[in-house]
């Protein structure tokens, strides 16, 4: 069941506020690899994903590639899912706060 625009838009908000070494990789769509050059990689993990890699190896790829560019890497940017972060988190939110 898709999420409406503004239930998507608060949880951008709330990730926003959250390091992203305290997220899990099964959270992420996207790694972003900025480059000397204005040049970048990307590592799709959705793709990467569908295409039947499991999360150790995607986390792999990942570890590889940063190492293999570690020398010209100027930024890396974590694109997190919001949706599936939502799915995960609102049920236990609405259950916390049904309790209190």
């Amino acid at each position: 069941m898709p999420f409406s625009d503004e239930f998507i838009e608060k949880w951008e908000h709330i990730i926003r506020d959250v390091d992203v070494t305290e997220i899990p990789l099964e959270c992420l769509k996207k790694v972003v690899i900025r480059l000397a050059g204005r040049k970048q990689k990307t590592i799709n993990i959705q793709l990467l994903k569908r295409r039947g890699h499991n999360f150790d190896d995607i986390e792999t790829i990942i570890n590889h590639t940063l190492n293999e560019l570690d020398l010209i890497i100027t930024d890396v940017e974590f694109i997190v899912d919001v949706e599936l972060v939502a799915e995960i988190v609102q049920p236990a939110t609405d259950k916390l706060l049904k309790g209190a």
